[in-house]
């Protein structure tokens, strides 16, 4: 086999090996919490330095605010979270876990989006240039540089500031 279709097929199979841990963990979250991949995520980011707003929760996830918010409405939901309003300026919302979502904690598996998110902000900027520009280059490929980022296994949406983005959506909405 030539050196190009070697590389190739390292690429595709590498590729097969981050959706199959993507998957079976996102998958193992599922089971153990009834959470999906991103709504553990926030728990668990949310459990690192609670009570916490939601824009610093965001920062974290690397994810809009609209976004979090979408899904700290499930979580309220289902008693995982509480908000509450600062007293001394409504505008402040912060986010705490509940008991049940404490509990939650103690069954919940490591995520993958978490792993990747650790494992890219550990890497200096030159490699991070490498690997934006990689994946870049296979979302063209795909013809999806267009398409909003659905988080990974999840019907959730992040809607970036991106312009390009919404105009794109509203588009295809018409």
């Amino acid at each position: 086999m030539s050196k190009k279709l070697t590389t190739i097929a390292n690429i595709i199979d590498d590729i097969r090996r981050v959706f199959q841990v993507v998957h079976e963990q996102a998958k193992k979250a599922e089971h153990n919490t009834g959470l999906t991949s991103p709504q553990l995520w926030t728990v668990k980011t949310i459990a690192q330095e609670s009570p916490i707003m939601v824009s610093e929760i965001a920062r974290r996830m690397y994810l809009h605010p609209a976004t979090v918010v979408g899904i700290l409405d499930r979580l309220e939901k289902q008693k995982l979270v509480i908000r509450v309003r600062s007293t001394e300026d409504r505008r402040v919302v912060r986010v705490d876990l509940t008991a049940k979502g404490r509990t939650l904690l103690l069954k919940a598996p490591e995520i993958a989006q978490n792993l990747i998110v650790a494992g890219l902000e550990k890497l200096p900027q030159k490699n991070l240039n490498k690997i934006a520009s990689s994946v870049n280059q296979i979302v063209g490929i795909l013809g999806a540089q267009d398409r909003p980022a659905q988080l990974i296994l999840s019907p959730e949406v992040n809607w970036p500031l991106n312009i390009k983005f919404r105009s794109a959506i509203k588009k295809k909405s018409t």
